[in-house]
């Protein structure tokens, strides 16, 4: 893995190649790991939908809770879905040079947000900016 050069707060250390990598095996392993996990979510929600079609026979509170079970599994996916989107994006940013450096002010996000959230694309200024509208 060549070494590219990531965007750090003027009172950060640049960062080391293994620290690139360590950020970069992370956000490997959780796309891998979150395409797995979006897979089972799809076929349990398909079990559920239909198991729903054919409720000849159930009770309503059978109904209603397979209705409720599907709602969650659905909203689940839903945030898996989300989460390996942030994941391809922050490879992608990695791939080309923008990784750290702030989606909205163009300043270094930093190494010590990105280290605990390897997904961040605005530094903290902006989203707490963000959060605030």
């Amino acid at each position: 893995m060549s070494k590219i050069k990531i965007a750090v707060c003027a009172d950060e250390d640049p960062w080391t190649a293994a620290e690139q990598k360590e950020v970069r095996v992370e956000l490997e392993s959780d796309l891998e790991r979150l395409r797995g996990e979006l897979d089972q979510s799809a076929r349990e929600l398909q079990d559920l939908l239909r198991d729903g079609v054919d409720g000849a026979g159930n009770d309503q509170a059978d109904v209603g809770s397979t209705s409720l079970e599907r709602d969650a599994e659905m909203s689940l996916a839903a945030n898996q879905r989300e989460l390996l989107l942030q994941t391809e994006k922050a490879l992608g940013r990695f791939d080309n040079g923008t990784y750290g450096v702030c989606e909205v002010c163009g300043e270094p996000i930093g190494k010590m947000r990105l280290m605990a959230f390897p997904r961040a694309t605005l530094c903290m200024t902006c989203k707490l900016r963000e959060e605030r509208r």
